[in-house]
């Protein structure tokens, strides 16, 4: 009876572990940020093409936007910026083009820093050189500024409530059939 209790909780564990990883990586967050640059790079998508009867390889190639940052404690950040269009993750962001134009715009100097908050969703991942999407961004008056995740806030509360009521019709279930 112990190993199956065991196996029970290190089965939800992982499962609680699994769910939080997902939403970090896709739960928007925000950086305060000096913009120091953008950049654009050629990225090329290797795929089979299924149309042909060999199923031959094929190279697509597109664009990445790029728009290059300073924390104010010094480390580089470096952020991705594409559109998610109406695909998943649904952030509906159709504007990478004007988003690329406002981080041109916000370029500054150590001596004349301009300091903006980088709203964004990922994660920073050298080794597979993945960097998190930008999906917007807004000038503070700032390094110190306070950044309350409203968005968050008020997402777990409404994915909390419906679990919060499963959770309890299941505990009168098992007091009225189980414990009976």
């Amino acid at each position: 009876m112990q190993l199956v209790t065991f196996i029970k909780w290190l089965l939800i564990v992982i499962a609680v572990i699994a769910v939080g990883l997902f939403l970090n990586f896709y739960l928007p967050s925000k950086d305060v940020v000096r913009v120091v640059g953008v950049d654009v790079k050629r990225a090329d998508l290797r795929g089979r093409d299924q149309t042909s009867p060999a199923g031959d390889s094929t190279v697509r190639t597109r664009d990445v936007r790029f728009i290059n940052a300073i924390s104010p404690s010094g480390k580089p950040r470096v952020y991705r910026n594409e559109d998610t269009g109406w695909g998943f993750p649904w952030f509906f962001k159709f504007d990478s083009g004007n988003l690329q134009a406002e981080a041109q715009d916000a370029i500054s100097t150590v001596d004349n820093p301009r300091w903006y908050v980088v709203n964004h969703y990922g994660w920073r991942i050298t080794m597979f050189s993945m960097y998190p999407n930008a999906i917007s961004m807004k000038a503070v008056d700032g390094p110190d500024q306070t950044i309350i995740p409203w968005f968050n806030i008020f997402f777990f509360i409404v994915a909390g409530v419906p679990v919060l009521l499963i959770w309890r019709f299941v505990a009168r279930l098992r007091r009225r059939y189980v414990d009976a």
